[in-house]
Formats: C-alpha cells, structure tokens, sequence
C-alpha cells in the first residue's frame, strides 16, 4: 500500500501542525523532511505553491491528488480517522474543509477560533517578532497587540482545560505552534506574565511524549532515501 507523502519542516509552524493531526489521527504517512533552500522537484511537481506542508495522496497518469494548506491537511487527516473527536463529530458525511460554507456547528466554533488567529493574530505575531529581532522602540507595543488575542485564551483556558470545552479539539493543535512562537520572543517576560492558564496549557504540550515525536529530527529526505514512515507510531 502506497502511504499518502508529507512534505515537512521541522520547525515551520504550519508543518508542525500537520504533524500533529496526524499524529493524533494515527493514519501513517511517509515523511519527508526538506529545507526551503534545496525544494525537491517532486514537491515543487505536485505543488507549485513551494512551501510546506504539502500532503500528496495519490498519483497516477493524471497527477497527484494534494493538499498544500496546513488546516486543510489537518481536517483531511481527522475526517479519515479521529480517535479523540477533536473534530466534535462523531461522523462526517463527507470530506471537511477549511472552506466549506457551512460546516457542523460545533465545528464552525472550531474554525471561527482558528480563523481568528491565522488571519489576525499570525499577522501581530510576525510584527511582534520583527520588533524583536530589529530591536525596534515599539517592541512592547507590539506585544501588547498580541495580549489581546493571549487574553481571549486565558479567559478560555480559565473556564477548562482546553481551548473549547474540557477536552482537546483541533483549535488546540491548530493554534499551538504560533502559541509557542509568542512565548520564545520575548522568554523571560512570558514567563513572568499574567497569564498561568495558557502557560499551564502549553507547557502540557512541549512536555507531552506526542511533541517529542512531532519534533523528532529525521535525516533530509533524498529520492534513495528509505521511507520514514510517520504517524501511526
């Protein structure tokens, strides 16, 4: 059986959550670990696009089936095979994504939450980092726009354990890896901060096994390499 190709980078955010829907999904994947610098022709084949993560599921005479958004992967992967409901439906009647109109309710509160931090809470956070790294006057000023969005977690996270309800849903994967990025800018002022239940919450995640795995470093993938299978692991 022919295992569905990932295209990844380690420490890409996007990629990172891929990796952890399918991790939690248990579907196997072959990995292969890139560098933007040295694209492998058959990523920039099936996806001219050119930035991971890239998922190729099938191929034949008539191309490839892909998916090159990282939510978009994250949906497929958990519509297949969601063992812990983090999709909140028990059964999908068809494939989910990221835009569909009118998904299930519980989902759409999902998405909404997610949309909310790709689409403006992303764009804060690259201001935020470029603040930092340029040393810019503005820096606390740009963090202060990010709180914002921090804050709306803490109030959730104060009411449970997870970012929807008291059980993980695709909102916490999703949101995960840009949560991360905020706390390494600036270290020791986020570990000061007002904010115990996003730190509690994620801590809980880089100490979990399941984020060792996702972020086990795999030799660069090359067309002789042997398949590195990952995911149901």
């Amino acid at each position: 059986m022919t295992l569905p190709i990932l295209y990844s980078l380690r420490n890409c955010p996007y990629a990172m959550r891929a990796r952890l829907a399918i991790y939690k999904s248990k579907l196997p994947v072959e990995l292969r670990d890139i560098v933007l610098k040295n694209k492998p022709t058959e990523m920039l084949a099936a996806s001219p696009k050119a930035t991971v993560p890239v998922l190729v599921l099938s191929s034949n005479i008539n191309g490839c089936e892909v998916i090159d958004e990282s939510l978009d992967i994250m949906l497929w992967v958990l519509g297949k095979s969601d063992p812990l409901n983090l999709l909140r439906a028990a059964t999908l009647s068809k494939p989910i994504s990221s835009s569909d109109i009118a998904p299930p309710t519980k989902l759409a509160d999902i998405l909404s939450l997610i949309h909310l931090f790709d689409h403006e809470f992303k764009t804060c956070l690259e201001v935020y980092k470029c603040a930092k790294r340029y040393h810019e006057a503005n820096l606390e000023d740009c963090r202060q726009v990010c709180e914002v969005y921090i804050q709306n977690l803490e109030l959730r996270l104060s009411k449970h354990a997870y970012l929807l309800d008291k059980n993980e849903s695709l909102a916490d994967l999703a949101l995960l890896p840009f949560i991360r990025q905020f706390a390494r800018i600036e270290r020791q002022w986020y570990l000061q901060s007002p904010y115990p239940n996003v730190k509690r919450w994620l801590n809980q995640y880089l100490q979990s096994p399941m984020f060792t795995k996702v972020m086990a470093k795999y030799p660069l993938w090359s067309p002789e390499q042997t398949v590195v299978k990952f995911g149901d692991i």
